[in-house]
């Protein structure tokens, strides 16, 4: 059975979601990010994705918000603005299950290999945001490499897990770009792999299981009501 991943996508202090990773595309969903990843937890989810889009842009994380939510009791991992060791190491210190790089995947992934030594494969996620073939890093704003190339070397290195985001399906509700992460299967075999990015109904969650995915983020959907975590997680 795939595992529901909700998504607390934090921006200025609040729960948004974007729009194909627009930060001028943003949908302000609540206030408070503790509040928002303990009422997914009450609802069931077993693990929360937060991302710290103020983090993923200027590539200064912010250990404040990780040490909220450490706070909170709520399994989660971390990402947006984690490039180094010593910004990934601090962030499961202060409490994040996993931790979460997109631009050192694809342009440092030796840093991924010191974290599989320092934390564990289990506690690293490489994020392949894609766009047009090209998985990014630094927002979403740099020009990225091959998707494939990025998945051979992550593996290469000992990660397990890679989350991969279709940016142009992010936030629409248009179902999930499953050719991209059929794409990573195909580079990297032996990676776990988390599917990102227009999840929009039931049906998609069912889709994705029979692939074999392990797990799953939703976002928007959740927020907009078109199903409910419950529901979810009875796939």
């Amino acid at each position: 059975m795939i595992q529901i991943l909700p998504a607390v996508d934090v921006l200025g202090g609040n729960v948004v979601r974007l729009e194909r990773g627009d930060y001028d595309a943003a949908t302000i969903y609540g206030t408070d990010p503790a509040a928002q990843l303990r009422l997914w937890s009450e609802q069931g989810a077993e693990l929360v994705h937060v991302v710290d889009l103020d983090g993923a842009r200027s590539g200064n994380p912010s250990f404040d918000l990780w040490e909220s939510l450490g706070s909170c009791g709520v399994a989660f991992q971390a990402g947006g603005g984690l490039r180094s060791v010593t910004d990934a190491v601090r962030a499961a210190e202060l409490g994040a299950s996993r931790v979460v790089l997109g631009s050192a995947a694809v342009w440092e992934p030796d840093v991924l290999a010191e974290l599989v030594e320092r934390l564990g494969s289990d506690r690293v996620v490489a994020a392949l945001d894609v766009r047009d073939g090209m998985a990014q890093g630094a927002g979403w704003l740099d020009e990225g490499k091959p998707v494939g190339e990025v998945a051979a070397s992550v593996a290469e290195r000992g990660v397990r897990w890679c989350l991969v985001t279709g940016i142009e399906r992010d936030g629409m509700l248009s179902g999930p770009n499953t050719d991209v992460i059929e794409l990573v299967k195909a580079a990297a075999p032996e990676l776990q792999l988390i599917a990102s990015g227009g999840v929009g109904s039931l049906e998609d969650l069912q889709d994705l299981d029979r692939r074999g995915y392990p797990q799953v983020i939703v976002g928007r959907a959740l927020y907009e009501n078109v199903f409910t975590l419950t529901d979810a997680l009875t796939i």
